[in-house]
């Protein structure tokens, strides 16, 4: 049976995430520590004790997914009980991916925090340059999503760029556009239009800047060739073949859409039967049940989730 391991992207994020993990689990425990050296600052203690503000925050939030997932991955491979549950293929929802190339070996905790860290400053810094925002539309098919970023945009950036589940498309750009575009969203027939809370226009070329700053902090960062895991990747629902192409995928990733409704599909498409979401809350296993509801995932969020497993 094949097995997929997915990890959850920006906004996953909660106080408390990984405390009761890390304090049941010397293994977890170790990678909040080791964290917390890389980083220069008390990662750990944001993680587990808030505040809420300070955790959300794109620069925070992204190292502190990064390493809740990761500690969570620990135990599952260092417990006796749960060593033989081994991914065939890993996916990672935008911030997520940085997990997901982490686990399947083509880069190392150490450069994977360091990137993720220099990815949320960057997508921060891109943000107070440019006055943007994003907003879910829930209910509108790709075709009227595009129409409704090209009525509500006049002119200004905006665009469909999280196709996350069937009939739930994220739209991002301008910030008078994605005003706009939520008015708009229910005259056309969508169910509800949500303004996420997030920093900027992320996945558009609003994040140009940070694209520039993360592709000069790839040239010294080591990524190994894919070898028995496989990765697919969120640009294209394709496979990476390569570390060169891993590269340009990560970069790509902060001005492009990222196709998630599509990676899940094609992961079912070649067989994958049972998928493990690891990290912090329950986001990708909701959308898992939108994009197919008979499929096996499992959450691995919690210190119940993991002992449910033993």
């Amino acid at each position: 049976m094949k097995t997929a391991f997915l990890f959850p992207g920006q906004g996953a994020q909660f106080v408390g995430m990984g405390a009761e993990i890390a304090s049941s689990f010397p293994a977890a425990s170790a990678i909040f520590e080791k964290a917390n050296n890389i980083v220069g600052f008390d990662l750990r203690q944001i993680c587990f004790e808030g505040p809420a503000e300070q955790l959300s925050s794109t620069t925070i939030s992204q190292p502190a997914i990064f390493t809740t997932s990761t500690a969570i991955l620990e135990v599952l491979r260092t417990e006796q009980a749960t060593s033989g549950i081994i991914a065939d293929v890993t996916a990672g929802l935008s911030l997520g991916e940085y997990t997901a190339l982490y686990t399947a070996g083509v880069l190392s905790f150490e450069d994977g925090l360091k990137l993720v860290q220099k990815r949320g400053q960057a997508m921060q810094a891109a943000a107070d340059a440019n006055e943007g925002a994003m907003v879910s539309i829930i209910g509108l098919d790709e075709e009227t999503a595009r129409r409704l970023c090209e009525e509500a945009g006049q002119g200004d950036i905006l665009e469909p760029v999280n196709f996350n589940c069937p009939g739930q498309i994220v739209i991002s750009g301008d910030k008078k556009a994605c005003r706009i575009a939520k008015e708009l969203a229910l005259k056309i027939g969508a169910i509800k239009a949500v303004r996420l809370d997030v920093a900027g226009a992320f996945h558009t070329r609003m994040m140009a800047g940070a694209a520039e700053t993360l592709e000069k902090a790839l040239i010294d960062c080591e990524i190994a060739e894919p070898s028995q895991t496989r990765i697919i990747a969120n640009i294209d629902a394709e496979y990476y073949q390569t570390s060169e192409k891993i590269k340009q995928g990560m970069v790509k990733q902060l001005t492009n859409p990222i196709l998630w409704q599509k990676c899940m599909e094609r992961l079912l498409a070649d067989g994958v039967e049972k998928f493990y979401e690891i990290g912090p809350g329950r986001v990708l296993t909701g959308l898992m049940k939108r994009i197919n509801r008979k499929t096996q995932i499992v959450n691995v969020s919690s210190l119940k989730a993991i002992k449910e497993l033993f």
